[in-house]
């Protein structure tokens, strides 16, 4: 198994760099002049030209790339023309906030979604299998913007249970720092009180993004429990005697999974490029809504940073996902 994880590993690195490559152009290609947009409108000519000097824009591309990989080495980002701040520490200030949003998502659709899935394979045709069809197609179909204001609109405004917006009340303190998650934060300095509200703030905003994933998953395992249970070795364990619940929970839930696995890593980096929507109408402060005036006002720096940042987080999930596939099928270590 170590040697797979090192293999995985070492795939990364030309994933990576092929990456900064693509990005850094793509970002160097985009129209306007964000130099000029930073320096102001009554901005003489020396005074933008003193401003590019300022972050190097004034190099031949090929230097900057290579300035700013070599910063990426030694920690260094680049710094945001706008907010004049370090790229990085702003993406550590918005950072915790989106994964925990996207984590609190994945879990509800993992959790209610593989059972549900599981269920309507073993009573196929029945009214789980109705039922989970039913809201499959809604899930999908709905956008979650749209669902994000239906939400608000009636456990907010018609029933008065959760909070509009936000992360944590504005007359509160939040917990304490410790990993930038406020629910782990207020677990681990055993504040309930403060575990209250942060599920609270959360709970509106994780059920808008983890419809569409909670639909494709319970789909997903669905289908894959239906072809495991058909396959030669299930019917030999039928007839063998050995019990429904065993063959299930031992044997096709263990196989049916890896089809499901390749679902939850890809929709782990599709919820993290598509927060943009679900935190602006939830008002959530998370790289979404940062990378969204990064992209508005020219801001090449947060957008290469936060582009690098989900697609880091991509390849880990996958790594992750390929790990696990060993787990469920030993076969695979060795492909």
């Amino acid at each position: 198994m170590l040697l797979y994880a090192v293999r995985r590993l070492i795939f990364l690195i030309p994933m990576l760099i092929g990456l900064t490559i693509i990005v850094f152009a793509i970002a160097r290609l985009l129209p306007g002049d964000p130099v000029a947009l930073a320096a102001g409108p009554n901005a003489t000519p020396a005074v933008i030209e003193s401003v590019r000097k300022e972050f190097g824009l004034d190099k031949p591309i090929p230097m900057q790339y290579w300035d700013y990989v070599t910063g990426l080495v030694q920690g260094d980002w680049g710094v945001s023309i706008f907010t004049r701040r370090p790229v990085f520490e702003d993406i550590m200030t918005f950072l915790p906030a989106t994964l925990e949003l996207v984590a609190a998502a994945m879990l509800l659709a993992i959790v209610i979604g593989i059972p549900l899935g599981l269920a309507a394979a073993v009573y196929r045709n029945g009214f789980i299998d109705y039922l989970t069809r039913t809201v499959a197609l809604g899930g999908i179909a709905m956008p979650r913007f749209f669902l994000g204001l239906l939400l608000q609109l009636m456990f907010v405004a018609w029933l008065d249970l959760l909070p509009l917006s936000g992360r944590y009340p504005l007359i509160e303190i939040a917990p304490e720092h410790i990993t930038g998650f406020y629910t782990i934060d207020s677990i681990l300095a055993g504040d309930w009180y403060a575990l209250s509200l942060s599920l609270q703030y959360l709970a509106l905003p994780a059920f808008a993004m983890c419809l569409s994933p909670l639909a494709t998953i319970m789909r997903m395992m669905r289908a894959s429990t239906i072809e495991v249970m058909q396959q030669d070795f299930v019917l030999t364990e039928r007839a063998l005697g050995i019990s429904q619940h065993r063959i299930l929970f031992k044997y096709v839930l263990k196989n049916a999974m890896t089809s499901t696995l390749t679902v939850i890593g890809l929709y782990v980096s599709w919820l993290l490029g598509g927060t943009v929507l679900v935190e602006t109408v939830f008002d959530w402060p998370g790289l979404g809504l940062y990378a969204t005036q990064a992209i508005l006002s020219q801001d090449f720096m947060p957008v290469i940073g936060v582009t690098l940042v989900i697609a880091v987080i991509y390849l880990l999930t996958m790594l992750i996902v390929d790990l696990l596939y060993g787990v469920f099928n030993p076969r695979v270590r060795y492909a």
